[in-house]
């Protein structure tokens, strides 16, 4: 009977038959601390990421599965017509080709992590079938693990939205970026009271779900004694801190991706020009099939020499990014991870697999540092003036990169990117501080340290403006002091918009009506004129705010920077008036109010609204409540001290476990919303000492 069971066991999993080192899970240690943060302790990376994999699949395997979806083109059949464009972006970004086509340009140290990682996941799959979203997505192999890698940062880099565009035949859009965002910032010891250097580690992600942070640290022989964040799926950390250095992530904005539209030949409209020839369409029949419907469903895919290629009632298009050429980006991350100094921090970097995010750094060897990280197509120049674009006396014809550009030239078809010393980067600035909060990187320290913007190439696209987080955040860092440790986490923990606001729509005309002239609104214009603009959540103003806040989004979506006029103020308390009067009978309300923080069956009064240094987004709840989806996350403050272990302090929105019948499951929100944080410790004594539990994964 025993022999039967394994022999059926390798028929449904045959691949764990040929692991290349199969991991004995007890040689590998869970350890979870009071909060059920799982410390993973091995002699072997490959151990590790093991410990990692199951501990996390403990604690949220439905959203390590949710990435592994559209590997298998399974994400139609378990979540139905909301993700079968998921299964067809896949296959149109052609992910798995591109990781078959460069998979020796990974080294064999970092394949054996992956081996370990992917024996945990189809081991801890063939254990709890019950769990399993589809009977189809298990066994999962390294290559296709990777492929869901590539494929997450095709998504991150804008590939998603570039499609919608195309599908929806609409013009490029001012990105809303207001409504979410991340912070760093890293002061150097100089600056700070303690003498330590300081990190924040604040990335602004979902709530939930395979795009929210969970939290692990983990511990080899082999060098790895990293704590931190990672999204479902992650091997190792993403940001967080080691013995001697750490790092954190802000989304970026410049301009990594390029729309095109083809030339058609009219004689066959599967032919677009080249350069003068007329090139076929690549053209692969793909099978879809969605939840509930019993049939599979036929779509075309199309590649050109740009890329990946739509078609829609105007024509073909192709989008080209650096995100789908490249298959290295766990590696980089796995590198960063070792780097015992800057100068192995800075050639992990320099591998340039990882193609986006803003990485900001400090460690235990008085080094700050930032760049705003890109693969950077380098392309054709061109000049702007007030009214329009030049070409310069090197190009032959020019192009606004920023709107879609004829993809009909080699002129147009970039095929390197800028090396990674010639991204927008700061060291040790005379100032002391380096921040983001998703706003420029010429505005990342005081004024006198900044770059100059015209170091890079306007063709690139980098960020140039402030927003109400950055603002407030030079508000609120002292330029001519030092700054204590205590001041650093207020700044981070601050509910206070700046003096000047820097929203996407202007609303000074709400400020400016008279309460005389609309006794209807008095009540609602003399409350919200009062406001101290603070996103507290006993504030009647943040409340008016935050409901003008969704519905000028609404309203205005698509639309250029402007304010608002007199009567769109109007018309905007009238709707404020009629939501409260309709959903809570009356208009004496507080924000925590009608914003919640929801975690299964509880709800609680929560602070904040977007682009806040405390920020929250929110949608549709309940009885006209509002429930937040996004916000705060994973926060991180680290110091550096030069002869010890680094200090961690953190904090997770809701806790470490997705379980609803876990102590784990909710056990940080109280100190979430009271702005507390709890110890993480990198030294194993400690953390065995002060065990929650200890066990194997098994």
């Amino acid at each position: 009977m025993k022999l039967l069971l394994i022999l059926l066991t390798f028929s449904v999993f045959p691949q764990l038959l040929f692991s290349q080192t199969k991991i004995d899970p007890t040689k590998i240690d869970i350890v979870r601390d009071s909060f059920g943060v799982p410390h993973i302790f091995a002699k072997t990376d490959a151990e590790v990421a093991y410990g990692l994999a199951w501990a996390e699949a403990e604690d949220d395997f439905a959203s390590m599965q949710e990435i592994m979806l559209p590997v298998k083109n399974l994400m139609g059949r378990v979540q139905g017509k909301k993700g079968v464009a998921g299964d067809y972006a896949f296959a149109l970004f052609r992910c798995k080709e591109i990781t078959e086509e460069k998979w020796n340009t990974l080294t064999p140290e970092f394949l054996a992590l992956i081996d370990g990682y992917i024996q945990a996941l189809n081991n801890y799959a063939r254990l709890h079938q019950k769990e399993i979203l589809h009977k189809k997505l298990f066994p999962v192999t390294a290559k296709e693990y990777i492929s869901a890698s590539v494929f997450a940062l095709t998504i991150f880099n804008g590939a998603d939205k570039a499609l919608l565009r195309i599908f929806k035949n609409k013009e490029w859009e001012l990105p809303e970026l207001n409504k979410k965002g991340s912070n760093s910032a890293a002061i150097h010891s100089t600056k700070t009271t303690t003498g330590e250097n300081f990190l924040l580690i604040n990335a602004h992600q979902p709530n939930t779900g395979p795009l929210s942070f969970y939290e692990a640290h983990i511990n080899s022989n082999e060098g790895l004694n990293v704590a931190g964040g990672l999204l479902a799926g992650g091997p190792c950390i993403l940001h967080g801190a080691n013995e001697n250095l750490g790092w954190a992530h802000t989304v970026n904005y410049c301009d990594r991706l390029d729309e095109y539209q083809l030339e058609m030949n009219t004689a066959n409209n599967l032919q677009y020009k080249f350069d003068g020839q007329w090139i076929d369409l690549e053209v692969k029949t793909i099978k879809l099939r969605i939840k509930g419907i019993p049939i599979n469903i036929k779509r075309k895919i199309y590649w050109s020499k740009y890329g990946a290629t739509m078609k829609n009632k105007q024509g073909f298009f192709s989008i080209r990014l650096g995100a789908n050429m490249k298959i290295g980006v766990l590696q980089q991350w796995y590198e960063m991870n070792k780097a015992k100094n800057y100068t192995e921090f800075y050639a992990a970097l320099n591998k340039q697999e990882l193609s986006m995010f803003n990485i900001m750094y400090a460690d235990r060897y008085d080094t700050i540092f930032y760049i705003n990280n890109a693969l950077m197509p380098i392309r054709q120049s061109f000049k702007v003036t007030k009214s329009k674009v030049l070409p310069t006396k090197d190009s032959i014809e020019f192009y606004h990169w920023k709107q879609t550009v004829p993809g009909n030239t080699s002129n147009t078809l970039w095929t390197k990117f800028r090396p990674l010393k010639d991204l927008p980067q700061y060291i040790n600035p005379k100032s002391g501080f380096l921040f983001n909060t998703n706003h420029s990187s010429f505005l990342a320290t005081a004024k006198e340290d900044n770059l100059n913007p015209k170091m890079v190439k306007p063709q690139d696209g980098w960020e140039q403006y402030h927003l109400n987080r950055s603002l407030r955040f030079l508000e609120l860092m002292p330029q001519n002091e030092k700054l204590s440790y205590e001041k650093f986490k207020e700044i981070k923990f601050d509910k206070q918009l700046p003096f000047t606001l820097a929203y996407t729509y202007k609303i000074g005309s709400m400020f400016a009506l008279q309460e005389n002239d609309y006794p209807e609104l008095a009540t609602l214009i003399s409350t919200f004129k009062n406001w101290n603009k603070r996103g507290d959540a006993n504030s009647k103003g943040a409340a008016i705010f935050l409901l003008a806040y969704e519905y000028l989004k609404n309203k205005l979506q698509g639309q250029t920077a402007r304010n608002i006029t007199r009567q769109e103020a109007l018309e905007t308390y009238t709707h404020i008036k009629s939501y409260l009067q309709t959903n809570f009978g009356k208009e004496d309300i507080v924000l925590g109010d009608i914003q919640k923080l929801v975690r299964g069956d509880k709800e609680w009064p929560l602070w904040g609204f977007p682009d806040l240094l405390s920020p929250q987004w929110t949608e549709k709840y309940k009885d006209g409540k509002l429930k937040s989806v996004g916000g705060d996350g994973l926060v991180m403050f680290v110091r550096f001290a030069k002869d010890s272990l680094p200090k961690i302090e953190s904090i997770n929105m809701y806790g470490a476990s997705a379980n609803p019948k876990s102590k784990h499951f909710d056990d940080q929100v109280e100190m979430y919303l009271n702005q507390q944080t709890k110890t993480i410790s990198l030294d194993k004594e400690e953390v065995y000492r002060k065990a929650e539990r200890v066990y194997h994964p098994n």
